[in-house]
């Protein structure tokens, strides 16, 4: 199998500059006078409706009927079952402008009305208070703290003898660029933020955190066998010899994920888009993380501490 001969610690530098220029260019679109953030009424509060119908409606000819009896900021989306036997649009209004049971009757009335050819049913309606979407939004960030700090004390067990604590920050520094990146993908793509997006974030500090074990798997075995040898130099031999490793599974993990991005760009599944699209960029971010950022702030923090202790 091909080694590959990369100085990964001059390497860092300009990998840290590309995930700075993502992170700028995701931070300008987050404002609100940008695209801000799409939040799902799981965090932010506010009422999903779907309606069925059959046929073809213009998106301008929903708007029509919904404003006159929203007079409030909406969405409007569509999506088709796989199978194709049934079409849904989706009206979305956030925060403090939940829809009544009331209105969203009338609504509804006056859409099978307009529609009546369409045969436009109510599909499914679904309304959360901003006070229950908070407490939503708080435990799932309590899930991922959780995690977080599962992963640091996991990590510095295993590598205890090769500095455990200081190489769990290190992959906990690369965990956190994965999880700024996918949030920033949902930004500058627009899509919403919901509980799928735990999920991703979820899979994606397992997923990035099996890389960074492997290297440092890696690093520990070879230190044993060069006791001597200069840690960026260890880092280097290390990560070149599992590279090949690593890619092949990155890119496999990403096709697979592909298939669903081109799924649900076909039939308008927006559940799956708002899954699949940051879950790909994560992976990625994931494997470039874990051979270009872990390892040499890893030998950047050696490197400190044993000219602290000279």
């Amino acid at each position: 199998m091909r080694e590959f001969k990369i100085d990964f610690n001059k390497a860092l530098k300009p990998t840290l500059i590309i995930y700075g220029i993502i992170f700028l260019v995701g931070i300008i679109l987050a404002m609100p006078f940008a695209f801000g953030i799409n939040l799902d009424i799981n965090f932010s509060g506010g009422t999903k409706i779907s309606y069925s119908y059959t046929g073809d409606i213009k998106d301008a000819d929903i708007k029509t009927v919904v404003d006159e009896h929203i007079k409030k900021d909406y969405s409007l989306t569509k999506s088709t079952a796989l199978a194709g036997d049934t079409k849904t649009f989706e009206l979305a209004l956030s925060g403090k402008s939940a829809l009544s049971a009331e209105a969203q009757e009338k609504l509804g009335a006056a859409l099978s009305e307009k529609f009546a050819e369409n045969e436009v049913a109510i599909y499914n309606s679904n309304s959360v208070s901003p006070t229950i979407a908070g407490a939503f939004f708080l435990k799932s960030l309590v899930a991922v703290i959780i995690t977080a700090i599962l992963v640091v004390i996991y990590v510095g067990f295993r590598f205890r003898k090769i500095g455990g604590i200081s190489a769990a920050l290190t992959a906990l520094c690369a965990l956190v660029f994965d999880i700024l990146v996918t949030f920033f993908v949902c930004v500058i793509f627009r899509l919403q933020i919901d509980s799928n997006y735990i999920a991703v974030i979820l899979t994606i500090l397992g997923y990035s955190l099996n890389d960074t074990i492997v290297i440092y798997d890696r690093i520990r075995e070879n230190s044993r066998l060069n006791p001597q040898m200069e840690i960026g130099q260890l880092v280097n031999m290390s990560v070149n010899k599992v590279m090949i490793r690593n890619i092949v599974t990155t890119v496999t993990t990403i096709l697979a994920v592909l298939t669903i991005v081109v799924v649900s760009e076909l039939y308008g599944l927006t559940s799956l888009r708002t899954f699949a699209i940051p879950m790909a960029f994560g992976l990625l971010s994931g494997s470039i993380s874990s051979i270009f950022v872990s390892g040499p702030v890893w030998v950047i923090w050696k490197r400190y501490r044993a000219s602290k202790q000279k």
